[in-house]
């Protein structure tokens, strides 16, 4: 079993930051590293294809296991079939205060091609994810400013 954890701080709220991660339509225009489509809602399946800058990363359709509005989104997913590689996803929204918000995604994998995987992808893989937090900050930063200045307006 392997972990990979990243996170960022980000100048928006939770509840900004959850919109940004669920409104999987609108991926292509500021997530160059992964696209997504179906529902967060738990039990649905999404269906994960890797974004531009994602390199050579396979497509998968794990299933959601918690949709905990502003606050987690996980799914779990497997690699052609259960126990040859097997991956929890996670992105977890804490409340700094102040309109502030910390973004940790996470991946727990398991299963055979774990080792493999790690020495073949790993470092690939958290580029990916730093990209996505990255991406996300950016996104979810300029919502909220554009909300704020719609409101004092």
């Amino acid at each position: 079993m392997a972990e990979l954890t990243t996170s960022i701080d980000i100048d928006a709220s939770p509840a900004t930051v959850w919109q940004v991660l669920t409104d999987f339509s609108t991926y292509p225009e500021w997530n160059d590293y992964m696209h997504i489509s179906g529902s967060p809602t738990v039990g649905s399946r999404l269906h994960i294809r890797p974004g531009p800058a994602a390199g050579r990363v396979p497509s998968f359709k794990p299933r959601v296991l918690k949709a905990d509005e502003n606050r987690e989104l996980r799914w779990l997913g497997h690699l052609y079939v259960n126990g040859l590689f097997d991956g929890e996803h996670r992105f977890v929204i804490d409340d700094l205060g102040d309109g502030r918000s910390r973004l940790t995604q996470a991946e727990q994998f398991s299963g055979l091609f774990v080792g493999p995987f790690n020495r073949f992808m790993g470092s690939q893989t958290e580029r990916n994810f730093t990209g996505v937090n990255e991406a996300l900050k950016e996104r979810a930063e300029t919502l909220e400013k554009s909300v704020h200045s719609d409101a004092a307006v």
